[in-house]
């Protein structure tokens, strides 16, 4: 239900651009924009939310005054331990279109970029050391890496033809894969240790995200 909802919003973004006029080039603001941000992302854990800080940079290339297409990454640096497929650093690619009205000093967006965040240790499972020993097994953890999709609006200023300061906010949607993994078990009787396999369906999360940053314009 989530994700047709999320593409409802994109087909309506999408379709908002074909009836924005289209002017010249030489009328319109500069075709192309790179910027530095801060950052900031909710994400779910096992206490219920923990927000991580990063930062990144942006690329934009404007079509006209409404339409614009956008790149961004952002990296952020905390390894979290008590996150479950969210353990570790984050790192996030997205790219889509921002569609709105340009005013004079200031603009209004809304935005829909899918792309994908990776958790550098978000998939973990015990494996046999293949070793003797009390525990013969080792927790290993891996990347994961999940597709994401942003959708939200984006606030402009423009203290001159070349300065753009702007602030986003929206919802992160990822959409979790699924994982295979396990857990130790220890028979009560005969002190055998176990590896029991489980499996952590795909599911949707939401995560609410905010950017700030200013960027170049030529």
């Amino acid at each position: 239900m989530r994700s047709n909802k999320t593409l409802h919003v994109v087909g309506i973004l999408l379709c908002l651009t074909l009836f924005i006029p289209t002017r010249a080039q030489s009328d319109d603001v500069p075709r192309y924009e790179v910027g530095a941000q801060f950052t900031s992302i909710t994400k779910p854990d096992y206490s219920g939310g923990a927000t991580e800080a990063g930062f990144g940079g942006r690329f934009t290339f404007n079509f006209n005054r409404s339409l614009a297409l956008e790149a961004t990454g952002n990296f952020f640096p905390h390894n979290c331990f008590s996150c479950g497929l969210s353990n570790g650093n984050i790192t996030q690619g997205l790219f889509g279109v921002k569609v709105g009205k340009r005013f004079q000093r200031w603009g209004i967006f809304g935005k829909a970029r899918p792309g994908v965040v990776s958790f550098s240790k978000g998939e973990g499972r015990y494996e046999p050391t293949g070793g003797a020993g009390p525990f013969p097994f080792q927790f290993v953890q891996r990347r994961l890496t999940n597709f994401a999709l942003d959708v939200g609006g984006v606030i402009e200023f423009y203290p001159s033809k070349r300065i753009v300061t702007r602030f986003e906010a929206g919802d992160t949607l990822i959409r979790y894969r699924s994982v295979n993994t396990n857990f130790v078990e220890i028979d009560g009787v005969t002190g055998v240790i176990n590896l029991v396999p489980y499996t952590i369906p795909r599911h949707w999360t939401n995560n609410f995200q905010f950017m700030a940053g200013v960027g170049f314009r030529f």
